[in-house]
């Protein structure tokens, strides 16, 4: 009865140690679709508890540096706003490769041909406006008007990883470049945080137009407030959120299968609920979205991006006075 006993404990013990498997998540996700994620995560791998810690993807970076620096690395698992930062993750041996995800139905150009991190959806970044005090406008260079001075919401890519990408993508435009971003300076805009506070400045009628990704325009439209979406004539630029595993992690089988179902179909139908562009085919984007083949879409070359970010970042901060 005693050996019986002794069994049974040990098997609980087990199952119990086993099912308080922890991932730690680093995301840039707005905190409500974080929590969607890490719930429809755990629903489907109950075994598996997941903490999340949210910032912007440049402030997630800082900590990021100083972890590594420290040989203290938290997360295993990395899901935020653009390739830059996961780049130089990978250029400095800190992302995990895995051979096997399962991407077979997915366009190359949204994983890493070396494996290391993997595209979740499409997100670009447009032009939002107050239709109740400003006009629609057909080109990013029509922002440039005294009329608009200080009246532009303009996330910094000082914080927020999609407009870090954005500077890239327009810096590298034929007809757009640094000038864009002297004009902003020259019209009084100083950019701050991210794409939340900027759809609020618009939706409040505080700003009359934002840079800003689609998701939080059209999310905010389909609420009930006077926020539009332009996709300019001359380009928009485009992230896909990419997830990663951390080479420290203690839980590598655990974080696959945090890609895997990022990558599923239950994982892409539930970012087209959370009011994004999924990217596995035939997976239908959510109403009221442009259409990717409609839009001019803004590339740069990323390896080159991962080079010049820090000359980037000071450039931009220099035009703002920051």
């Amino acid at each position: 009865m005693k050996l019986a006993s002794l069994t049974l404990a040990a098997t609980l013990l087990s199952s119990a140690a086993y099912a308080e498997t922890t991932l730690t998540l680093y995301t840039s996700q707005a905190p409500e679709q974080a929590q969607e994620t890490v719930d429809a995560f755990e629903a489907a791998h109950p075994d598996i508890k997941v903490e999340w810690t949210r910032n912007g993807t440049s402030a997630l970076m800082n900590v990021m540096r100083a972890e590594i620096e420290a040989g203290q690395v938290q997360a295993d698992v990395l899901l935020v706003a653009d390739v830059i930062n996961l780049g130089e993750l990978k250029a400095g041996g800190h992302l995990m490769a895995y051979e096997d995800a399962p991407v077979a139905d997915y366009d190359a150009a949204t994983y890493d041909p070396d494996m290391t991190f993997f595209g979740t959806k499409a997100i670009t970044t447009g032009i939002a406006y107050n239709p109740q005090i400003a006009e629609p406008v057909e080109s990013w260079m029509d922002l440039l008007k005294e009329e608009n001075r200080g009246q532009i919401a303009v996330p910094s890519p000082l914080y927020s990883g999609a407009a870090l990408n954005h500077l890239h993508a327009l810096i590298n435009a034929e007809g757009i470049g640094w000038d864009f971003y002297e004009g902003l300076a020259d019209l009084d805009i100083v950019p701050e945080g991210g794409n939340g506070p900027a759809t609020k400045a618009v939706a409040s009628g505080m700003a009359k137009y934002a840079i800003l990704v689609d998701a939080n325009a059209l999310r905010a439209k389909a609420d009930g407030s006077p926020i539009d979406y332009i996709a300019p004539k001359d380009g928009v630029s485009f992230i896909t959120e990419p997830a990663a595993i951390m080479s420290t992690t203690q839980h590598p089988e655990e974080a696959k299968l945090f890609i895997d179902f990022l990558l599923s179909r239950e994982g892409q139908e539930l970012v087209s609920k959370q009011g994004n562009l999924p990217i596995l085919p035939g997976v239908a984007g959510p109403e009221g979205f442009p259409a990717l083949e409609d839009m001019k879409l803004l590339g740069y070359d990323a390896d080159e991006a991962v080079k010049t970010n820090e000359e980037v970042r000071a450039k931009f901060a220099e035009i703002f006075g920051f």
